[in-house]
């Protein structure tokens, strides 16, 4: 790789100022040094410095010159790094999935497998991710690309140090290494490779469509119910790493034992297992896997379909339930709903406010406006982008790692 050129000023502000072109490019699209100048409040001569930077580096690249009236043709500035990807594996209840992407997140290469949901049996579905993830990795070299993140997303809680899955009642695992068994299996896996759970990296990435929200509750549910807790733009992690288990908030007074050692949690009555069972539609998971299984599930309830309608309006008041307490503990300015209940967030949203104080009207706004309730947009990609756009954002903050 080209060595890029020396810095002019200190490295801490060479790297914040690097960070704000890149972080304009990557919001703004193509743009020329004056805009980017105006926008980020550098000065002409800095940006053009820093641009030289960034194009020997192989990051950005000028575009073709546009005519935009008579006087010049303006040459903008584009994100390239031709050189490097951004590789997200990810593992739910029924398949693997590995998505290879570009800085700017726009996709080069997807590649899903089916693993069969063999429950209590991690070894077989570690087959199937190392054989994705292998696939992507070979993808990478073939486009003559550098893997420099490989988040590894999870739908289960993860904590310890180094990282493993604490348990993952989805596929009946207890505490798993994974990332261990993914190296003993993809003989190269880049040490960068590292562990998450796919609840704060998909609310990430819907808040990130969410003009001006810094408070906000995600409650999910498409394997298990997930969710996240987001306080100030941060996600509440918690002191042993599982903030916001949402699932297994335990409301349910004498309800069923749940897999995770308490009983009546919320995932007992209202988890996807649950709802297929008392529809009628268990069987359609060997057949079409879960996600389709729930597709059908929701057509029912959207069709009004008896057995499908009283399973969801049995789970329909502890889901509520479920917002109303942690709305109040957490105070949100909004609540996302994800997964398969997003089509369902109207029903959500009214047996949510049935049930809530008035204090609301003391900030001037009927209660019916607070907290804002509104269903996901990035539907089942929710994790898998919020992975890739979380990787690009510690890129962007350590242009270092991208050669400059």
């Amino acid at each position: 790789m080209p060595r890029a050129p020396r810095s002019l000023v200190s490295g801490d502000v060479r790297r914040h100022n690097l960070t704000l072109v890149l972080a304009h490019l990557v919001r703004s699209g193509p743009s020329a040094r004056s805009e980017i100048a105006a926008a980020t409040g550098l000065t002409r001569g800095a940006v053009t410095a820093l641009a030289a930077a960034l194009s020997e580096a192989g990051v950005v690249r000028e575009a073709d010159p546009t005519q935009t009236g008579r006087g010049r043709p303006i040459t903008r500035l584009e994100l390239a790094a031709d050189r490097v990807a951004v590789l997200v594996a990810q593992v739910d209840a029924d398949a693997a999935t590995a998505l290879l992407t570009n800085l700017a997140g726009e996709e080069l290469h997807r590649v899903e497998r089916r693993h069969g949901r063999p429950m209590g049996d991690p070894e077989s579905v570690l087959d199937v991710l190392a054989e994705v993830t292998r696939d992507a990795l070979e993808t990478a070299h073939r486009l003559g690309r550098r893997v420099v993140e490989l988040p590894v997303v999870v739908f289960a809680p993860v904590g310890g140090e180094p990282p493993v899955v604490l348990a993952d009642t989805d596929l009946g695992w207890g505490v798993v290494d994974l990332l261990g068994g993914l190296r003993s299996r993809v003989p190269g896996l880049p040490e960068i490779a590292t562990l998450a759970s796919d609840g704060w990296l998909a609310a990430q990435a819907e808040r990130a469509l969410l003009d001006g929200i810094d408070d906000l509750v995600y409650l999910k549910s498409n394997s298990g119910i997930g969710g996240a807790i987001i306080s100030g733009g941060r996600t509440i992690e918690g002191a042993h790493g599982v903030g916001a288990s949402l699932g297994h908030l335990a409301l349910i007074p004498d309800g069923a034992p749940c897999e995770c050692g308490q009983s009546g949690c919320l995932v007992t009555i209202a988890g996807p297992d649950a709802l297929l069972e008392r529809a009628g539609l268990t069987g359609l998971v060997g057949e079409r896997g879960l996600a389709g299984a729930l597709d059908e599930l929701s057509r029912r309830i959207g069709a009004g379909e008896p057995d499908a309608t009283a399973a969801w309006g049995d789970a329909l008041p502890w889901i509520a339930r479920a917002l109303q307490v942690v709305s109040l503990a957490a105070d949100p300015s909004a609540i996302v709903i994800g997964g398969f209940w997003a089509a369902h967030t109207a029903s959500i949203e009214r047996a949510f406010r049935a049930n809530r104080p008035a204090v609301a009207e003391a900030f001037g706004r009927p209660a019916s406006e607070v907290p804002t309730v509104t269903a996901g947009r990035l539907g089942a990609d929710a994790a898998l982008l919020g992975a890739a756009w979380s990787a690009r954002d510690r890129l962007l903050a350590d242009p270092a790692r991208l050669g400059v």
